[in-house]
């Protein structure tokens, strides 16, 4: 029998699902996608429960509009999922699906506009009257409006576009009698067809008007056309035929007059899928070497937790360059030997285009890809081909680990304590945890790798929920790299002014330059300088939407056709731009000095010193895409580029032969930062940019310049101790009661006005105080870190158990509280297992 009603998940910030009435021809199954209708719009969510429990007395539920899938999209244990995410996270379910199906270019969404009442008033009054009405608007205006209003007078809803043609008024005109409440303007909603196809010229054989395979009086740019289908066999992408006769002076018009009469058809085929690589040039794929007795040991662990098909946690401690790549492809394709499937997870895009070209090379046509720089379209054909079982080797960031992935036997999460892998928005969920309860799901295995593992994952290890498995010598034997640390202080002294790159640094440089070797040198700030001050009165630019300084950028040329970037300040949390002033805003002194040194004003820098050298400069301003990177790190195998300088994005997971010298520049600043992760983060960056040198046949070596010689992090990082570091850092998280000896979240209230933020701060300070005080340790309210981000106002407390069950009683509770308050739940981020605290 049909249910009568649906409930229904739906992307919006309620800790709730809605009830709907399923129709004739509209019952849907769980798991489905459904279009309803919601507050004005029509959205797409996922159906999780079918019933006929009576609403309450009053309420009528709205009718589901359309159902999308005749079958569930979600396999069981990815519902399971997404269950345990919304429950571990304190998360809105419907959110955690929408992450979970990356499909909305399957649904295009667009707005529509009615007549509101008060427009049909005026409609109506106008008539009455004779238009008399007064209003700042001409009378041509007055009429388009009119027009508009007399258009929508039967109540259906049209498109802007449909207005436009019919009424000739602008978008303005629309949106401003929106504002009047004349019209309602509202979103929807519909299925479109999400499939890639790309159109192909062919020859046609016998074809032309005359038949009779005799070739009709062509012209000449008809003849070249033909003959450059002819060349390529008879097929060609029209896209590809355009380009190639593009500095011809052949006009398009020549194609369709050849599809006219006959000479030339046109299909319709599926697009390819570009899966992006790295030339290596002649290096071998992790897949090709013959594994060593360490990586055999390695394998041979997992390998007998995947003969036992159960769920297998495993920690993979290797230090750099000790071949973990390689074991990862072993385990892969065992799994596949026993009939499942592998799932790959890498912390950065910017590693995708390397690790995807040595998977194809390793499954070919298995494989799959999925990451955010994926178009939408892109996006859903991966899903679908996963989904499918055509690709039983996926690789991709945080959110592949969704993967509808079929007889999935192994997971393996590299860079494992990347803090990338944290989603800094709603569902804020780490993909590493959710690898782990995932295999649990599936009865699968699940391999955390890394050089430095997170302290939660070490102190499970030590606590027996996962099998360590270490790798402590590099392939080869090759020796890990020479550290030597750089005291800026004394380098301040010695020179007498602040330099980007001290005198070892530029020596050093100079002399594996002169050997024919390459240098990568870590400059971990973007821009040129990141904080402009004034001299005169002290004042700092700010970004109007953040409270934080904005980064000089100087003026650049465009490279590989983009446009010429100019002189500009930016803002890196929201993006906001604007001129560089003349004068300080404040007291109009022209005394504006630049602080701080970024990965351009370091490029700038070396360019002087070494004007011989091939640079290259990896960063966000100069990778904006896939392409991008895979050019950069082509050129970088190939020798092309000899010196690299760039952010964190070039310290891990590159293996470039050439590179014997590394140098670190800045990157200790970090241990200033208010986060009791600062000292792991500074050790675990060193640590795995130092990892870069020394991976061929000859040794490396690292210059660190540092303001803290003598601090833990930086001195274990120079002996490669990563041990010793985890015993002095853990001895101070168990003092201070931070994880992994308590579970953490950070609570963040926000508005886009002041005094509710701090009000609403208030309220909960006092309710956390008398009801939670003996359960939890509170700490705030306070104002975060940054305490405006894109106009909204921050505060925060940051709330630690003993025990994660008490932790999230307590968030429910104070979530329900806040509701009964009137605090909106857009007002509340509550992030679980944070890893910022800013």
């Amino acid at each position: 029998m049909m249910a009568l009603y649906c409930d229904v998940a739906l992307p919006v910030p309620l800790d709730r699902t809605f009830t709907y009435a399923n129709g004739i021809g509209t019952m849907p199954v769980v798991g489905a996608r459904v279009l309803v209708p919601f507050s004005g719009q029509r959205l797409m969510g996922v159906v999780v429960r079918l019933h006929d429990e009576p609403l309450p007395e009053g309420v009528e539920a709205k009718p589901v509009q359309a159902v999308l899938d005749e079958v569930a999209l979600l396999p069981d244990e990815l519902t399971k999922l997404a269950l345990w995410i919304a429950q571990y996270y304190v998360a809105p379910l419907g959110e955690v699906l929408r992450g979970m199906l990356p499909l909305s270019a399957e649904v295009k969404r667009q707005f529509v506009y009615r007549i509101g009442e008060a427009g049909r008033r005026v409609l109506y009054e106008g008539a009455a009257k004779g238009s008399s009405r007064r209003s700042r608007l001409t009378p041509e205006e007055q009429n388009r409006e009119y027009a508009v209003l007399n258009y929508l007078e039967s109540g259906e809803s049209a498109k802007a576009s449909a207005l436009r043609s019919a009424t000739q008024a602008n978008k303005a005109m629309l949106d401003a009698m929106v504002r009047k409440k004349w019209l309602v303007k509202e979103a929807v909603a519909e299925e479109r067809d999400a499939r890639r196809s790309e159109r192909v010229a062919v020859l046609v054989e016998g074809g032309g008007e005359q038949g009779g395979g005799r070739l009709p009086r062509l012209n000449e740019n008809q003849l070249a056309v033909m003959a450059e289908l002819a060349a390529v066999g008879g097929r060609m992408r029209v896209r590809d035929l355009r380009e190639s006769l593009r500095d011809t002076g052949i006009p398009d018009s020549t194609l369709a007059t050849l599809v006219k009469r006959g000479l030339v058809g046109l299909e319709d085929v599926a697009q390819a899928f570009d899966m992006g690589s790295v030339s290596t040039h002649g290096k071998k794929h992790a897949h090709e070497h013959a594994l060593n007795e360490t990586q055999m040991e390695a394998l041979g662990t997992i390998a007998v937790a995947l003969d036992r098909g159960v769920f297998a946690p495993h920690l993979l401690y290797g230090v750099t360059g000790s071949g973990k790549t390689a074991v990862y492809f072993a385990a892969m394709r065992r799994a596949l030997e026993r009939g499942k499937s592998a799932l790959l997870l890498v912390p950065e895009i910017g590693l995708t285009p390397a690790m995807t070209g040595q998977m194809v090379a390793a499954f070919g046509s298995e494989v799959a890809l999925l990451h955010s720089q994926l178009t939408p379209d892109e996006r859903a054909e991966q899903w679908h081909r996963i989904r499918r079982g055509e690709a039983r080797v996926v690789v991709g960031t945080r959110s592949a680990v969704f993967a509808p992935v079929v007889d999935l036997g192994i997971i393996i999460v590299d860079e494992e304590h990347d803090s990338s892998y944290k989603q800094e928005e709603t569902p804020r969920y780490h993909g590493r945890d959710v690898a782990v309860m995932r295999a649990k799901l599936n009865d699968a295995v699940v391999v955390l790798g890394s050089a430095t593992p997170s302290l939660e994952s070490w102190a499970n290890a030590d606590r027996g929920r996962y099998a360590r498995v270490e790798m402590r010598e590099r392939v080869a034997n090759r020796p890990l790299p020479e550290v030597e640390l750089i005291d800026m202080r004394a380098e301040f002294q010695a020179v007498g002014k602040e330099e980007v790159f001290s005198r070892k640094l530029i020596e050093e440089t100079q002399a594996t330059l002169d050997r024919g070797e390459q240098v990568i040198i870590l400059l971990n700030r973007r821009g040129y300088s990141f904080v402009v001050m004034c001299r005169s009165c002290g004042e700092k630019i700010e970004c109007e939407n953040c409270a934080i300084s904005m980064t000089y950028h100087k003026p650049v040329e465009g490279t590989d056709g983009r446009a010429p970037v100019g002189q500009r300040l930016e803002c890196h949390y929201c993006g906001f731009r604007r001129t560089v002033p003349k004068v300080c805003p404040k007291c109009e002194s022209e005394h504006l000095y630049y602080l701080g040194a970024g990965s351009q004003q370091g490029e700038e820098r070396l360019q002087e010193l070494f004007p011989s050298a091939r640079i290259g400069r990896m960063d966000r301003d100069t990778v904006r895409g896939r392409s991008d990177m895979e050019r950069l790190l082509t050129r970088l195998h190939a020798g092309e580029i000899n010196l690299l300088v760039g952010t964190q994005m070039i310290a891990k997971g590159h293996d470039i032969h050439g590179v014997t010298l590394v140098g670190v520049v800045g990157a200790d600043f970090a241990l200033g930062l208010p986060d009791f992760r600062a000292a792991e983060r500074v050790f675990q960056l060193l640590t795995q940019v130092s990892g870069r040198a020394g991976r061929g046949d000859l040794p490396g070596k690292v210059v660190v310049q540092t303001y803290h010689p003598d601090h833990y992090a930086i001195t274990f990082a120079a002996k490669h101790d990563y041990p010793g570091f985890v015993a002095k850092e853990m001895n101070y998280r168990r003092w201070m009661h931070y994880p992994p000896f308590a579970v953490l979240a950070n609570v963040v209230i926000q508005s886009d006005k002041l005094e509710e933020a701090t009000g609403w701060s208030g309220v909960l300070g006092r309710w956390l105080q008398k009801r939670a005080m003996e359960k939890v340790r509170v700490l705030g309210p306070a104002a975060a870190p940054i305490v405006r981000l894109k106009r909204i106002y921050r505060y925060h407390f940051v709330l630690k158990a003993e025990k994660r069950q008490v932790l999230q009683e307590v968030l429910r509770a104070m979530l329900a509280f806040a509701e009964a308050e009137g605090i909106p739940r857009k007002g509340l981020v509550i992030d679980v297992d944070a890893v910022h605290l800013m």
